[in-house]
């Protein structure tokens, strides 16, 4: 690409998912605007942000496209996020500038794109852009043929870049309109080439040094000193760790096992945890998780909460307990609509500058705490350890809180209790502060990581009302996010839902129904499960690969109709429905889920010596396969107060299904009723030991 090397930019290519920039809703009221766009329409907070700037912006549909078409310009596609704080930089510089806005009104058609309403447009032109550019990251910016098909791109470009780029990509169009056409080609062959899978005919052959293949060079890149891996960034991959605890618990790997605790560890006292108000920001920016990037997205505290509950089980650290109730309250007190379902996002910046909301001055600390001030310093390392910028602290809990105590001379339960006096006056004098902007769609997906999470506290903690928000927001989403022919919508917002369900919608949907089955919910919710598991079948299913498209067979192909397979920061939507389909089978005994189930894994298992923490659910389905899997079923009146003292364990490797009537259409509950008593069958590969109406010995069972 001769032309893209003329064009001698230096491209700004940061990390995937910097911190955020100011909501967009805020920043328009009460305030008289010279320019308004086609955004002014949309209801994603950052198409909202951009709907005053002079830039001619249209949303991402078919009547922009058959315009681009009609005026024979090509596209700009310019993707972002709320949350994304060099978003926001460019548009401050470019987006925002009169002379830039009719430079590129004039020459091309203006799309901004919410990648997390529209992940399929966003895989497209990320993977052009990392093909172009070697990298790629948020904003995105693309340039694209009238049709669609990108030609060039990159992410954030500052105001002289931007407007040299425009100006030669105009010139290209115009005046070698092949060469335009020649690239297009190019790169549209390299995205179908990208994330190919070949169908594997081979046997099952699934053993377990394949899982330790999956090790191999994953534990070269851990931290054994300050957890997690041993690189800056930081990402929590709650799924990493979810596959890391089971795996050392049932290999007994000391090792793996003292990594997974010493993570935990460190992300419950450092700062990427808001140790006033509870909840994780995205990532940390150091190898200490001190100084994050301090949004705090729905699925990253939807997954932690998960992998610390089971953590409570496992390891009955009463700080995992903690850190599950006051994420939770965080998400209660911050995240959740009057309608029971969960938002997006909150953005790092307040004020225009990242973090103001979160972090402490000395002084300030001092005044409001007054005799207590020193304790509370101590607690949460107000010194060198805490210090980040321009006088400011990130709170971080101490990790020998016993050396606090001796040296304040108070006992633990006092210091315990001053600092829990001490985090109320600071949280009430921060609520006076400007809060961070709101992310207020609801996604599908998302959502129902959040209801999965709550399923998987009320199993750890047993406290009913998890239970209540979980069954309150699944049946909100089924009653206001499902159409009339069964299939759902990715997004909700003030009574609105709209755009078709992509296949993680559906997989997390599916997943979420099966542990809400799992924890007691009712049996409604697996039947509901089993049956969008057809639908998936038939809109998804790639009958040649044996995986499953991103989107739906209703949806109008762009470029390319992708396959996502890698684990990423959330698990990749082919290895859940792997899992489900697994489950699934148990349930309904149906030799179709297991066996597209096991081909699915066998499509990806060479990938496993090289991308070890990009398959750790697909790690997780092949511990199903190697490993006795048990189903563990209880019925008869007792029934869920049984199952709930059995669930207080740590079992990685079971299935639990439920009864108190003798009618149920799930198999494994067929024939098992017996009036008068509640029976605990334990079965592994559908063969069931004799029952026992003892829950000691029925844990006795699944441990042996």
């Amino acid at each position: 690409m001769n032309i893209f090397k003329k064009i001698n930019l230096v491209l700004l290519i940061y990390t995937l998912l910097l911190s955020a920039c100011i909501n967009g809703q805020n920043k328009m009221t009460n305030m008289n605007f010279k320019h308004t766009n086609d955004l002014i329409n949309e209801s994603s907070p950052y198409l909202l942000q951009h709907a005053h700037n002079p830039v001619n912006w249209h949303a991402w549909n078919k009547e922009t496209l058959e315009l681009a078409k009609k005026e024979n310009k090509p596209i700009i596609v310019s993707i972002g996020y709320s949350s994304c704080h060099w978003c926001h930089v460019m548009e401050h510089q470019s987006f925002e500038n009169e002379e830039v806005a009719k430079l590129m009104n004039d020459n091309f058609i203006c799309i901004k794109v919410d990648r997390e309403e529209h992940p399929d447009v966003d895989q497209i032109y990320m993977n052009a852009v990392q093909l172009i550019t070697g990298s790629g990251g948020w904003p995105l910016n693309c340039f694209a043929l009238p049709d669609g098909r990108p030609f060039y791109g990159g992410t954030y470009f500052n105001k002289k870049q931007w407007t040299s780029v425009l100006t030669q990509i105009a010139d290209l169009y115009k005046n070698k309109h092949g060469e335009a056409i020649k690239y297009a080609q190019s790169i549209e062959e390299g995205i179908k080439k990208t994330e190919q899978i070949i169908k594997i005919e081979s046997e099952n052959n699934f053993r377990k040094i394949d899982l330790k293949v999956i090790l191999n060079n994953w534990e070269t890149q851990l931290d054994f000193s300050e957890g997690g891996p041993n690189r800056a960034p930081k990402f929590p991959l709650p799924n990493n760790y979810k596959f890391l605890m089971a795996y050392a618990h049932i290999e007994n790997d000391e090792n793996i096992d003292t990594q997974v605790q010493l993570t935990l560890d460190k992300m419950a006292n450092g700062g990427i945890y808001d140790q006033l108000g509870g909840g994780f920001a995205r990532y940390s920016t150091d190898k200490l998780w001190k100084v994050p990037h301090f949004e705090k997205m729905l699925y990253d505290n939807a997954q932690l909460v998960s992998l610390y509950s089971d953590a409570y089980k496992l390891y009955k650290n009463k700080d995992y307990k903690r850190i599950v109730v006051e994420t939770l309250d965080f998400i209660k007190r911050e995240m959740t609509n009057n309608d029971g379902i969960f938002y997006s996002a909150l953005d790092a910046d307040s004020e225009g500058e990242e973090g103001k909301f979160y972090v402490w001055k000395e002084s300030e600390i001092d005044s409001l705490l007054q005799e207590d001030a020193d304790i509370f310093k101590d607690f949460y390392q107000v010194n060198k350890n805490g210090y980040w910028e321009n006088d400011n602290y990130i709170l971080m809990r101490s990790p020998i809180p016993d050396s606090i105590s001796k040296k304040h001379s108070i006992s633990l339960s006092d210091l315990y209790n001053t600092i829990d006096t001490c985090k109320a006056i600071l949280m009430q004098a921060r609520e006076q502060r400007t809060r961070p902007g709101l992310d207020d769609k609801s996604l599908l997906s998302w959502n129902a990581m959040m209801i999965e999470a709550y399923c998987d506290a009320y199993s750890s903690i047993n406290d009913n009302k998890y239970l209540l928000s979980a069954t309150n927001a699944m049946d909100f989403i089924i009653a206001n996010m499902e159409k009339e022919d069964g299939t759902y919508w990715h997004t909700y917002k003030n009574g609105h839902s709209k755009i078709n369900a992509y296949l993680d919608d559906y997989a997390l949907l599916i997943q979420s129904l099966i542990r809400l089955y799992e924890v007691g919910g009712g049996n409604k919710y697996l039947y509901k499960a089993n049956d969008l598991s057809k639908i998936v079948l038939k809109k998804f299913y790639n009958n040649n690969s044996g995986m499953f498209y991103y989107t739906s067979s209703d949806d109008e192909i762009l470029v390319s109709r992708k396959t996502e397979f890698f684990d990423n920061v959330i698990p990749s939507s082919n290895s859940i429905i792997a899992n489900n389909l697994y489950n699934l089978y148990l349930y309904f005994d149906n030799e179709e889920y297991y066996n597209i189930s096991q081909q699915m894994l066998k499509n990806v298992k060479d990938k496993f010596s090289n991308y070890g923490s990009s398959m750790s659910n697909w790690g997780i389905l092949m511990m199903r396969f190697v490993y006795p899997s048990k189903e563990i079923v209880v019925n008869g009146e007792d029934a869920i107060n049984i199952l709930h003292k059995l669930q207080k364990g740590y079992y990685p490797n079971v299935i639990w299904a439920a009864d108190t009537t003798q009618n149920s259409e799930i198999n494994l509950l067929k024939d098992r009723y017996v009036v008068g008593e509640t029976l605990i069958y334990v079965c592994e590969g559908q063969h069931c030991k004799l029952p026992t109406n003892d829950v000691q010995t029925a844990i006795n069972l699944i441990k042996n």
